[in-house]
Order: C-alpha cells, then sequence, then structure tokens
C-alpha cells in the first residue's frame, strides 16, 4: 500500500508538471489529453504481455522493476526529451506495475475480503491522487519553483534545471526512487503459477482466450464494462475540469490542480463508504449510484455560476467566491458517487477474473478494456476541442453519456438476471420431475 501510494504520487504529480512543461513550450492546446493518451496506450499495446509478466515472478519483484521504468520515464522529461514521449516510457511501467500491484490483493486475501482491501487499496490511490495533484500545482507554484531553482544540488549544472516544469520533475524524480526502494519490502505471498508462454502469437492467443472468457460471464461483462466506463470518464473529466475551471471561473493550472483534488477527497470518501456498507454479493446494487453521478455532472454543467464569481464569504482573510465554493462541493458530491459504485465493481472484477483466470491475467484484461475506453474518450475530447466546443457544453455531453451508459447497464444486468432465473427455473422442475420423466424430448 505504500508502495502503490508513493508510486500513484509520482505519476500524478508529473502529469502537472508535465502540463506545466507543454505550458511554457507553447504547445498546441490540444496536445494536453494526449498525455494521459500517450501515458495510457501502453496499457493497452502491452495487456497480452503484462499479466505473463506479473505471473512469471513474485509481485514484489514485478513493481520494483516496474517503479525503475516510471523512474527512468521521469528522468528522461527532466533531460529534455518531450513531454509525450517521456510520459509514454512511464506508462510503460505503470502498464507493467498494475497486475501486480492488483494481482497481489487476490493472492493475499479471501474474496469476502476484496471489497474491504479495495477500499483501502482505492481510498489510497484516490489519497495519492489528491496529493500528486496538489504537489504538482505546488512545485509548479512561483513561489515554490523560485525556491527550488534556487537550490544548489551537487553534480547538477544549474543550467540543467532551468525552468518551472523541470524543478519540478527533479522532485518527482526523488518521489519514483523512494517507491522503488519500499518495493523491496513488499512481502512475497509465496503463490506460484505454471509456466508462462514466451513467444508473442501465443501470449496474443492466450490473451484473446482470458478476454474472451471475462466478457462472456454474466457478472464479468457487467463490472468490466462499469470499470472501464469509470477510468476512461474519470481521465477525461481531469482535463474538462482543468479547461472548465479555467473558463468559468478564472482559475489557473495550480489552483485548477486543486478542484481536481477535490473530485478525488470524494472519491476516497465513496470508497471508505463501499468498503464498511457493501459485500461482494451486494455489489451490483450500486449501479443507479453511477447514473446518478452522470446526471449531476451534466446538471453541474448546466449551472450559471458567473454571477456568483464576485462574491462569497471571507476565509483566513481572503474572500472566496461562491461559484469556488458551489464548484467544491459538487465535485467533493461527484467524486464519492464515483468511488461509492466503482469500488465495488473492482472487487467483483478481480474476484471473477481471479476464479475463472489468474490474478495477472484477469487484471491484464482489466486494464485493456479500461484503457482502451480511456484512449478512446480522451481522443473524442480532443477531437472536441479541435473543433471548438466549449467547456461547458463538452461537461454536459460527458455527463449525458455517463448516465446514459449506466442506464444500458443496468438494463443488461436486469436481461442476464432473467435468463438466469429462467434456467433456474427450468433446472429446479427437472429436479422435482426427477430422473422418471417419460415425456417426450421436445415437451421436456
Amino acid at each position: 500500500m505504500a508502495a502503490q501510494f508513493c508510486s500513484s504520487l509520482g505519476d500524478n504529480a508529473l502529469l502537472i508538471a508535465a502540463i506545466s512543461l507543454l505550458g511554457e513550450m507553447h504547445a498546441p492546446q490540444w496536445m494536453t489529453p494526449m498525455l494521459k493518451l500517450f501515458f495510457f496506450i501502453s496499457y493497452v499495446l502491452l495487456a497480452a504481455f503484462v499479466g505473463a509478466l506479473a505471473d512469471s515472478m513474485p509481485k514484489w519483484r514485478v513493481m520494483l522493476v516496474t517503479n525503475g521504468v516510471k523512474l527512468l520515464g521521469a528522468l528522461l522529461m527532466l533531460v529534455g526529451t518531450h513531454p509525450l514521449l517521456a510520459y509514454a516510457v512511464v506508462g510503460f511501467g505503470a502498464a507493467g506495475y498494475s497486475p501486480a500491484k492488483y494481482g497481489i490483493v487476490t493472492e493475499m486475501l479471501p474474496p469476502e475480503r476484496l471489497v474491504a482491501a479495495n477500499g483501502w487499496i482505492e481510498g489510497l490511490t484516490v489519497a495519492s491522487i489528491i496529493l500528486g495533484f496538489v504537489t504538482g500545482g505546488v512545485l509548479i507554484s512561483p513561489s515554490v519553483s523560485a525556491i527550488l531553482l534556487a537550490v544548489n544540488v551537487p553534480y547538477i549544472e544549474p543550467h540543467h534545471v532551468g525552468n518551472v516544469g523541470e524543478a519540478a520533475i527533479a522532485v518527482i524524480c526523488a518521489i519514483y526512487a523512494v517507491a522503488a526502494v519500499i518495493n523491496i519490502w513488499v512481502p512475497d505471498t509465496g503463490v506460484r503459477y505454471p509456466r508462462q508462454e514466451h513467444t508473442v502469437w501465443r501470449l496474443l492467443r492466450d490473451f484473446g482466450h482470458c478476454m474472451v472468457t471475462l466478457w462472456k460471464d454474466p457478472l464479468g461483462q457487467i463490472s468490466l464494462a462499469v470499470t472501464t466506463l469509470f477510468w476512461g470518464a474519470g481521465a477525461t473529466l481531469q482535463f474538462i475540469l482543468l479547461r472548465w475551471s479555467a473558463d468559468v471561473l478564472g482559475m489557473d493550472l495550480s489552483h485548477g490542480a486543486v478542484l481536481q483534488a477535490l473530485a478525488a477527497v470524494g472519491i476516497a470518501v465513496g470508497a471508505v463508504l463501499a468498503a464498511a456498507r457493501v459485500s461482494l454479493k451486494q455489489s451490483l446494487s450500486v449501479l443507479p449510484v453511477g447514473v446518478a453521478m452522470g446526471l449531476t455532472v451534466t446538471l453541474m454543467s448546466l449551472l450559471d455560476l458567473t454571477p456568483l464569481t464576485h462574491s462569497g464569504p471571507i476565509l483566513y482573510g481572503h474572500t472566496v467566491s461562491w461559484a469556488l465554493l458551489v464548484s467544491a462541493v459538487a465535485m467533493v458530491l461527484i467524486g464519492a458517487m464515483a468511488g461509492y459504485f466503482v469500488v465495488p465493481m473492482n472487487a467483483l472484477l478481480q474476484h471473477r477474473g481471479y476464479v475463472l483466470l489468474s490474478s495477472g491475467h484477469s487484471i491484464a484484461v482489466q486494464n485493456f478494456n479500461e484503457n482502451l475506453g480511456i484512449l478512446v474518450m480522451l481522443g473524442v475530447y480532443a477531437l472536441l476541442i479541435v473543433a471548438g466546443l466549449s467547456a461547458t457544453a463538452t461537461m454536459c455531453l460527458f455527463g449525458m453519456f455517463v448516465a446514459a451508459t449506466m442506464g444500458l447497464v443496468i438494463l443488461k444486468h436486469a436481461a442476464n438476471q432473467r435468463r438466469f432465473d429462467a434456467v433456474a427455473q427450468i433446472g429446479e422442475a427437472r429436479r422435482r420431475r426427477g430422473p422418471d420423466d417419460q415425456r417426450g424430448p421436445l415437451a421436456r
């Protein structure tokens, strides 16, 4: 948990620093969401291979190696590699890290404890997202960056760290190094899997079999659809919030990152509530919360906050606009609903994947679908920016899409349940008739 916290903290702080670098480079606006696209494309391209990697050796060792790859990506960005390419290397490490960090949970704990465990994992992950955004925002702020640029580090020439973004990245490299060291103390669960395939064709064939197995499972397909939607929507909402906060609230990047952090606070709260209140058997009961989340985002985009930006209460000697307070409350509420429905879905998916496949392979399938969703939604968002759609209109469309998609998932689950009930009734009728039923096969 500590290793995951530090590693995720570095990922999210590095995102803010990379956005700052793109701004200093005067890169076009559509390139900003491409950061996430370059980060997550590794999850899709390497999905057939990282599951086998995670199951080929103890999970702690996989986490140590892949965290080192993340550190390499941050160092590449520090020495002047284009932020998109360097962040892609970080994503390469994250793609290999993910099956190990989630797979180790199913190896350690029985199914009835998975929801609670996911509550802790997601809660700490969200805490790292919050602190990552805040850390990135603080590191690129004028006051802190001036201090960092004035620090004289031995063996590092001043011109090597010459702007705000690079100074922030230097600190983030240290965070990745700490995460790598912590991985050494991650326990070995003792679980070993059969020898993994090594040829590309066999790995692809094995991955395709795992994909079909999980999508055909009535419970697996519902949980996989929900988590795919959640992560795709969540990654896109990060960038929508930054743009919306700048256009509607007049906030800069540093303060917009704090608004993102408030949404993450809500996710942490929702994750804790789900861990305490929802069991694995009740996991599908939270699906309507996803519809409510999408509708809340839509309502938020339709509110006219302009009249509320010029007045508000005084907190700690500063006037805080009512628009900012309303936005903050809404972000916490949206995040809480997201956390409440995604934690049980994630636990259900992990359980079904572990039962039907293996921990590493099931998480690889999950990552492939979730990050393919992220790539598609970020690509659509970039096209909407190119088309000139406003941040408010984009946010409204985003909310309606989430609500409608979650509604379709609920209908699909109801259809699956009716089919299951019908099969169960036929089986019960056959059991009651017993083996002496002499009717013809058509009648039976």
